[in-house]
């Protein structure tokens, strides 16, 4: 099963929740940090409370190297738990020249073994190639951000009356010859979301910024079903993963993601 049949699967089914396994260790429970690896222990738990009612898993690399080798082992160890019916997401935001980008698409695909990878387009559709190359995986490209400072370049007005971030995207579809990208765009940019659905052509499309950043989870849903377009996921974290602190943490993220989910049926039926 290639990487997109596994996400419409889940998207078929009515899952559009990607749990992002942005794990601090400062935000965690503090009854888990007497364990040998809190941040996997951490893991193992949300993992085990939302499996069967998550789209997806995203891990972010960032959280894991600060920790430097223990990170990565952590890291490997919550991949190996990711249930094979869900996409697990290297969120590691690479694109490099092109044997970088070999490199860098052999580390996440062969040796952490992720289902999908976030990258950013900059330097090119040849630094793109060696990851859209894996004709089973699949390929997040970032276009129009969740954060203030997108509006630096990402939204930058081209000769031709254009923004930057649709070029990016009319680009990647031109380059999904085999049928394996997507693009990231920020669910904070509600307008600018609303405006340029149609420009996916129906591929899939990885959403943060609902939850902690502020995002609007009706109005992300509501477009997307407005544009019969269903092969999306909205990534939370901090509001999902961090919504308990208790001993029974666990059974809070299983009730907040149930509800979430609840919520995306009805705002569905809705429209």
């Amino acid at each position: 099963m290639t990487a997109l049949e596994k996400l419409s699967n889940k998207t078929d089914s009515g899952y559009h929740i990607c749990v992002g396994l942005d794990t601090d260790i400062n935000k965690i429970p503090k009854h888990l940090l007497s364990y040998e690896d809190p941040v996997f222990e951490f893991n193992r738990r949300i993992i085990d409370a939302t499996k069967g009612i998550a789209a997806a898993y995203k891990i972010n690399f960032a959280f894991y190297e600060t920790h430097g080798l223990k990170g990565f082992e952590s890291l490997k160890k919550t991949i190996s738990l990711i249930p094979g019916d869900a996409l697990s997401i290297g969120d590691a935001k690479r694109g490099d020249i092109g044997n970088t980008s070999q490199m860098y698409a052999s580390s996440v695909f062969d040796f952490f073994g992720f289902d999908s990878v976030t990258l950013h387009p900059y330097m090119g559709g040849d630094s793109l190639e060696p990851f859209f190359a894996y004709t089973d995986k699949l390929n997040f490209v970032l276009a129009l951000t969740s954060n203030p400072g997108a509006n630096d370049f990402e939204k930058l007005k081209l000769f031709d009356g254009s923004f930057l971030f649709q070029k990016v995207i009319s680009k990647i579809v031109e380059l999904n010859t085999n049928k394996n990208c997507g693009f990231v765009f920020g669910a904070t940019k509600i307008n600018e979301l609303k405006e340029n659905v149609d420009r996916f052509a129906g591929m899939p499309v990885l959403l943060p910024g609902v939850g902690a950043q502020g995002g609007s989870l009706e109005d992300t849903v509501r477009i997307f079903q407005s544009a019969n377009h269903n092969n999306y996921i909205i990534n939370i974290s901090r509001a999902l993963i961090y919504c308990d602190s208790s001993e029974n943490f666990e059974n809070s993220v299983t009730s907040t993601l149930k509800e979430y989910n609840k919520k995306i049926d009805e705002i569905k039926k809705s429209v």
